[in-house]
Order: structure tokens, then C-alpha cells, then sequence
């Protein structure tokens, strides 16, 4: 299932026609050799093509058999996406590129830590959100709190925005960590 964002003019191979695809963002979970220079490359990719990541994260997944899993989160059209992912197949340290968006709707989660200072009433009202949103405390002292938060990117993003009246001082993410629905492994 994608999610699309907004309408951009694609260039159609007829100099006067215009087609006009939708923007979306997808979350890809990519299979690679533990080796170095993996990373580099998948990145390269990406950047020597102008596409942006949104979200990365990388942790080895089989420590015998040394592979890897890249979790990204990206956005464009659908011909932007296909390429994407055909030319990620075509990289020799990869194994699989899964598409978790088309897939069916993954459970993605980020976590991320959040440093707010505050006195008095804006102190209590941070606390009062923080259990709301089910935010650990996981640092405190007389003047600050850092929080652990996990959940959607939405979550955070809204957890955040409360934060910033309240005295937010720094943020620290994760990124996007997704797996597929059901009893299939990728």
C-alpha cells in the first residue's frame, strides 16, 4: 500500500504532453553482504542518482552467515521507486530488496530520545504528556528530563512539537526500523 504525498509533472517522452504521477514514500528492507564498503555503496547509489533517503538504518541480522539488513525509507514516483529498487537488486553485495510498503502495510517503528529542560509548571506538563505518550523517563535531574520514546513516525513527530513550548533541547532518532506482516521471513 502506498501512501501518496503530493502531484509533480513528470517528463513524458512527447515533448508536449506532461504526465502527472504522485509522490510517494515506501520503506525498503535490503539484504547484503556484512562486509566493508556495503554501506558506501548503497549510499552512493543514491546519491549519485539525486534520491534522497529519508530514513536509514543498518544492523547485521545472521552473524554466521555475515549478512546485513538496510532498512530505508525513501520517497518519489512510482518509476523513481522501481528504479530504485532494480538498480539496489543489481549491486553484487545484495541479496534481496523487499519493497515493505507494496508488500502490505509493515510495522515500523523509531525510537527516539528526547532532552527537555524546564521549570515549574512546564516541567509538569512535560511529565503529563510524557505518560500520555507513554514516554519513558530515562534521565532526569532538578532542571531537565530525557525521554524514550518508541513508536510510528507520527508519534514522535507529535511528542516532538508538544516538546518545544515545553523547553525541547535536543532530539536523538533511530530511524525507521520495519518488518512485513504475517509468518513470511523477507
Amino acid at each position: 500500500m502506498t501512501k501518496p504525498m503530493n502531484m509533480t509533472p513528470a517528463q513524458s517522452h512527447y515533448p508536449s504532453q506532461t504526465v502527472t504521477e504522485s509522490v510517494e514514500s515506501h520503506t525498503l528492507a535490503v539484504l547484503v553482504d556484512n562486509e566493508p564498503g556495503v554501506l558506501a555503496r548503497v549510499i552512493g547509489l543514491f546519491s549519485g542518482r539525486g534520491y534522497n533517503i529519508d530514513s536509514l538504518t543498518v544492523s547485521e541480522t545472521e552473524h554466521k552467515a555475515q549478512v546485513s539488513r538496510i532498512t530505508l525509507a525513501t520517497t518519489g514516483t512510482p518509476m523513481v521507486i522501481a528504479q530504485i529498487k532494480h538498480q539496489l537488486e543489481r549491486l553484487i553485495p545484495v541479496h534481496r530488496v523487499i519493497d515493505l510498503t507494496v508488500a502490505g502495510n509493515p510495522m515500523e517503528r523509531e525510537m527516539a530520545l528526547i532532552k527537555v529542560a524546564g521549570k515549574g509548571e512546564a516541567r509538569v506538563e512535560a511529565l503529563r504528556l510524557a505518560e500520555a505518550f507513554r514516554a519513558r523517563v530515562v534521565d532526569a535531574s532538578t532542571e531537565h528530563f530525557v525521554f524514550e520514546l518508541t513508536g510510528r513516525l507520527n508519534k514522535i513527530e507529535q511528542f516532538i512539537s508538544l516538546m518545544q513550548p515545553l523547553g525541547l533541547v535536543e532530539v536523538a532518532r533511530t530511524g525507521i526500523a520495519a518488518i512485513g506482516r504475517g509468518k513470511e521471513a523477507m
